[in-house]
């Protein structure tokens, strides 16, 4: 089965939902998105992979070409002002806002990284865990992660200070917890270090 990601241009943040029905809509041929120039570029800039209608582009791969074609679809996305939405995962990549730190990476159990994620890509994306796809990681390289796994009662939570190589780890029962330190993490904001109970390891 191929893997299909979609690129088109919205003048605000969309959420997974809005952009799985625009997506579903702009398949059936509706006029849910506008034309923009933005689209053209990126399937020029992904020539041979993209195919190009009025209002958005397809890329469609074979799985085993996703995780390195991914990438540079999420790249040349925002590069070209478009949303990218991956229909198999029902994450939606937006331009903005993002978080504080420049070249923050998401990497996923499932193979998925992406640099710079948007703060509600941020959120969503752990509740993409599952055995499928064993972890969600927001990495700083050099300074420090954060990193969730899910588990049978709950979830893993794992900090990690790189630069004063500190590493700590916790359980947390509900998804809106690590949804909430994530969110929190990328903003530089630590409460959720204040808020869970830690062991050292």
């Amino acid at each position: 089965m191929s893997v299909e990601l979609a690129v088109w241009h919205e003048p605000e943040p969309i959420s997974r939902e809005q952009a799985e029905n625009v997506f579903q809509a702009l398949r059936r041929g509706e006029p849910a998105a506008g034309p923009h120039p933005g689209v053209a570029a990126f399937a020029e800039r992904l020539s041979g992979v993209a195919q190009a209608f009025p209002a958005y582009a397809l890329v469609v791969v074979e799985p085993e070409r996703a995780d390195e074609v991914s990438g540079e679809v999420f790249a040349a996305a925002r590069e070209c002002g478009l949303v990218c939405y991956d229909p198999q995962r029902e994450l939606v990549h937006n331009l903005a806002p993002l978080g504080v730190y420049s070249g923050m990476q998401m990497h996923t159990g499932d193979g998925m990284i992406v640099v710079d994620p948007d703060l509600r890509l941020v959120a969503d994306a752990p509740a993409t865990l599952s055995p499928q796809n064993p972890f969600t990681a927001l990495v700083v390289f050099g300074e420090h992660f954060i990193q969730a796994s899910p588990e049978i009662t709950g979830y893993e939570l794992e900090y990690k200070d790189s630069v004063r190589d500190l590493m700590f780890r916790t359980h947390v029962s509900d998804l809106g917890a690590i949804q909430q330190a994530f969110a929190e993490y990328a903003t530089g904001d630590r409460s959720f270090l204040e808020r869970h109970d830690w062991v050292r390891v």
